[in-house]
């Protein structure tokens, strides 16, 4: 996996980094609430515990087999982004954006999506 410190601290700075390379990423708890990722690479980054994407901009990310179980995707925009194989056990995705996004694969177990609470792999 690529994960490029150069973008890590530019993410820590300045809260954004589009068309970052962030794959592989370990952003456990991490706050980045409005956040800026947009075509982002994050292909299997660890938000899982309880990071903290409210109000980020993920669109046309790839986000293949990113861990996001637990954590607060409030009002994210998820247009056009890559989650294939994604973990969203636990996750609030309350008021999100997921049109155009590729969810093949994604699990679910008391997820909060747009539509209500999924539960497909308890």
């Amino acid at each position: 996996m690529g994960n490029n410190e150069t973008d890590l601290t530019k993410l820590k700075a300045l809260n954004a980094c589009e068309s970052c390379d962030l794959s592989g990423a370990i952003l456990k708890r991490a706050n980045l609430t409005g956040v800026n990722l947009s075509k982002a690479n994050l292909v299997s980054a660890q938000f899982y515990p309880k990071a903290n994407l409210s109000r980020a901009n993920l669109s046309g990310a790839d986000l293949r087999k990113t861990n996001f179980s637990k954590s607060d995707l409030r009002e994210v925009n998820l247009r056009e982004a890559d989650l294939r194989e994604v973990n969203l056990r636990e996750a609030d995705l309350r008021g999100a954006d997921l049109k155009g996004a590729n969810l093949s694969g994604a699990k679910y177990c008391k997820t909060q999506m747009p539509w209500g609470e999924f539960n497909n792999d308890c």
